[in-house]
């Protein structure tokens, strides 16, 4: 049943995590490796969801797909943990919390812009005015204000954190195509994932037993941040009677995760970072603005 206050519930609580995991992210890369750490938060996060999907009496859907679904599970499983992870994390390592985590939030840009050749959208001018705004504050953020020089803090922190997104956008085009239930395919997927990432962790790494501190960061970005907020998101939009207030959630995240990383990390958040932050969150929620008129227009056409 729709319930539009439950939704909101769901989604204020999605986004309170989400607003955690680049502190939890820093805090964890003290000590461990990218790898080090998505092995660990790989591990928690199949725990989670497996309990979950025990909990809801689902257990048992696991075990009735065919082939093809187990393939697909493998392979994307590939994409999301293994490789965006490691892309995330491997930005998070080189770059301060408060510059990589604006930069992964463009990858709702990047999708609109991958929708239009592999899902035959219109890319309208809005789209392209959003990019334009959206990206300025990826200049802005990357060169720590200094612009006109275009000389990036870590050149190959940033590449890493805007190659995250491209990454995190073809997951989800491919996901359209995916009639696996959202919670078992994810859980699947992750499953899969593992035994990947502890072969490159075991051969690049050796494992060793981290720190109580490093391992309690690394355990809760996989059991919320891969976990916990997926689930929770996935109620709010089953819920909500009008999805674009949900979504409009999103917004409040970057703003408050600043607060964590300046509160917790110790950061001292430049201008820049806010100057930055405020162009993307302008851009992608004019990009939104597109979404929203299409409800309205569905809405009074009903």
């Amino acid at each position: 049943m729709k319930n539009q206050k439950q939704a909101m519930l769901f989604g204020l609580a999605t986004v309170l995590l989400w607003s955690t995991v680049a502190t939890a992210f820093k805090l964890a890369l003290r000590e461990l490796s990218p790898v080090e750490m998505l092995l660990i938060a790989c591990i928690s996060s199949v725990l989670v969801i497996g309990g979950v999907l025990v909990v809801q009496g689902r257990w048992h859907q696991v075990f009735e797909l065919n082939r093809r679904q187990y393939l697909q599970s493998f392979g994307m499983g590939l994409i999301n943990p293994c490789l965006y992870y490691f892309v995330l994390f491997g930005a998070f390592d080189r770059l301060p919390a408060q510059e990589a985590q604006p930069l992964n939030y463009t990858w709702a840009l990047v999708l609109a812009y991958l929708s239009v050749p592999f899902l035959g959208q219109r890319l309208r001018r809005l789209d392209i005015l959003a990019g334009l705004v959206c990206y300025g504050g990826v200049v802005v953020i990357a060169t720590r204000g200094a612009v006109t020089s275009l000389s990036f803090s870590d050149p190959l922190g940033v590449a890493l954190a805007i190659g995250s997104t491209l990454i995190w956008a073809s997951y989800w085009i491919l996901a359209t195509r995916d009639t696996r239930d959202p919670v078992v395919g994810l859980f699947l997927n992750f499953l899969f994932g593992l035994p990947v990432i502890a072969l490159i962790c075991g051969v690049t790494e050796g494992f060793a037993v981290p720190s109580a501190g490093s391992l309690a960061a690394a355990v809760y970005v996989g059991a919320f941040e891969m976990g916990v907020a997926f689930v929770l998101w996935s109620y709010a939009m089953k819920k909500a009677e009008n999805t674009s207030k949900i979504s409009n959630l999103i917004f409040i995240s970057p703003f408050l995760s600043l607060v964590f990383i300046y509160f917790i990390l110790g950061e001292q958040i430049l201008p820049s970072t806010y100057v930055g932050l405020v162009l993307i969150v302008a851009g992608l929620w004019l990009q939104q603005k597109k979404v929203r008129n299409r409800e309205q227009a569905l809405a009074h056409g009903s």
